[in-house]
C-alpha cells in the first residue's frame, strides 16, 4: 500500500478524540471510554479499526443509529449470566459495560457470560478480552456485524466478519488472539479505496459470486446489497479451510445474536438501526486452582514455542500478542501512524466541529477534500 502515512503523538490523537467525541454530545467519561478503544486499535497496529472509523461514527449519530443519550440496561440476568440491551449506544459504551458486568460475576462464581443485543459497531474484540486479563481473568470477545461475508459456495452476503478474541496473562507477553472470521474487515477494503489499489486475491467477490480485486466495486455491491462481498477466512473453498472461517463465523453470531435474542447479520443495518450483537465472557483462573501456577504454565509454553526450531529463512516465531508489544512501544516513541486520506477527513470533521485542527497537528496539512461534508451531512 502505497498511500502515505504521518505520524502523530498519542497525546494530538487523544485530545482530538477526546474534544470531538464531546462535541458529539458525550461526557468526558464516555468520551474517555471511547478514545481508548479506537487509539488502542492504532497502537496495536489495527489502523482498520482506530482513527480511521470516526467519520464512520460521526455518521452514525447524524442519522440517528447511535444513540448518544442511550444507556445500557440489564434485561435477564443470573449469578453467571446477564442479557444487555444496549438500546442502540454506542458499542465501545456497551461493550465496556458488558464486560465489566461479566468479571464481576467471574469474581463471585468462577465465569461470567454476557451478551448484548441492540448495539453498534464496539471496535476490536481483543480490548474486552483484554479487560478480563487485566483481571487476572481469561477474557473472551465475539460480535457480529452487517452481513458483509459470503457463506462457502454462496454469491450473497449472509454473515458478518463476526470477529472473535482471548486474552490470558502470560510473563512476558499477555497471550492476546484477536482476528475476524472472514480473510479480511471491510475496514482493509476501505483502506485500499481509498488509496486507489487493487485487493489482493482470495479476499472478496463480485456480485456473481466470482473472485474480485475492486475495492470500490466490491464495497459498492455490500453498500447496495447487491452481491457479493468478502470471502471467509480460508477462502472461496472447501480444499482451503473456507468451511473452518464460515462455521467459527457462526460460532461468533450464536455466542453473540442468537444467546442474547438479537439481530443476526443478515438483519442488521436495516430501517436506519444498526441492532448489532456481542458476546463477553471472563472465566477467573482460580476456578480452576493456583491462578499463579496456571499463569505461569501458560508463559512456559508460549516461551517453548518462540523457542521452537524455525523455518528455513526464518529467525523469529512470534506467539499472539507479542507484536503488538512491539507496535505500542514504536507508536509511544515514534507516534501512531495515519494514512493521509484519513486526515483529510479528520480535518472535514474539525471543521464541521468548529475545532481548530492546528490546535492539534500543528503545521500539518492533509490532502485537499473533496468536501464530503458538504454534502452527507
Amino acid at each position: 500500500m502505497s498511500e502515505r502515512k504521518v505520524r502523530f503523538s498519542y497525546a494530538q490523537l487523544n485530545q482530538l478524540c477526546m474534544d470531538a467525541f464531546q462535541k458529539f454530545g458525550f461526557t468526558e467519561a464516555k468520551a474517555k471510554i471511547i478514545t481508548d478503544v479506537l487509539l488502542t486499535a492504532d497502537l496495536y497496529g489495527i489502523q482498520s479499526h482506530g482513527m480511521q472509523r470516526m467519520v464512520r461514527y460521526y455518521k452514525g449519530i447524524q442519522k440517528g443509529t447511535m444513540k448518544v443519550a442511550a444507556e445500557p440496561e440489564v434485561i435477564f440476568d443470573t449469578p453467571v449470566s446477564a442479557v444487555v440491551d444496549g438500546h442502540d449506544g454506542m458499542g465501545q459504551l456497551n461493550g465496556h459495560f458488558a464486560m465489566n458486568l461479566a468479571i464481576e460475576k467471574a469474581k463471585k462464581i468462577g465465569v461470567g457470560i454476557v451478551t448484548v443485543r441492540n448495539s453498534n459497531h464496539y471496535g476490536i474484540a481483543g480490548y474486552y478480552a483484554r479487560m478480563a486479563a487485566e483481571a487476572g481473568m481469561l477474557g473472551f470477545s465475539v460480535t457480529n456485524s452487517e452481513a458483509i461475508v459470503v457463506p462457502t459456495y454462496g454469491k450473497k452476503a449472509m454473515i458478518g466478519t463476526n470477529p472473535q478474541a482471548w486474552c490470558m496473562p502470560a510473563d512476558p507477553y499477555y497471550f492476546f488472539f484477536d482476528g475476524s472470521t472472514s480473510v479480511v474487515t471491510r475496514g482493509k477494503l476501505e483502506m485500499y479505496n481509498k488509496m486507489a489499489e487493487p485487493i489482493p486475491d482470495g479476499w472478496a467477490l463480485d456480485a456473481d459470486g466470482v473472485e474480485s480485486n475492486n475495492a470500490a466495486e466490491v464495497l459498492a455491491n455490500i453498500t447496495q446489497k447487491a452481491g457479493g462481498g468478502i470471502l471467509p477466512l480460508g477462502g472461496s473453498d472447501k480444499a482451503h479451510g473456507s468451511h473452518k472461517g464460515y462455521g467459527n463465523a457462526m460460532v461468533a453470531e450464536i455466542f453473540s445474536s442468537i444467546l442474547s435474542l438479537g439481530t443476526t447479520s443478515d438483519q442488521t443495518m436495516m430501517n436506519n438501526k444498526s441492532g448489532i450483537s456481542h458476546g463477553f465472557m471472563a472465566i477467573n483462573l482460580a476456578a480452576f486452582g493456583d491462578k499463579d501456577a496456571i499463569i505461569k504454565h501458560m508463559s512456559k509454553y508460549l516461551q517453548a514455542l518462540r523457542d521452537s526450531p524455525k523455518a528455513k529463512g526464518q529467525k523469529r516465531i512470534y506467539t499472539h500478542g507479542e507484536p503488538e508489544y512491539g507496535f505500542v512501544a514504536d507508536r509511544k516513541q515514534n507516534g501512531i501512524p495515519v494514512i493521509d486520506k484519513t486526515m483529510t477527513e479528520i480535518y472535514d470533521l474539525c471543521h464541521y466541529l468548529k475545532l481548530d485542527p492546528t490546535r492539534y497537528f500543528g503545521d500539518y496539512q492533509p490532502p485537499k477534500s473533496d468536501g464530503m461534508f458538504n454534502n452527507n451531512y
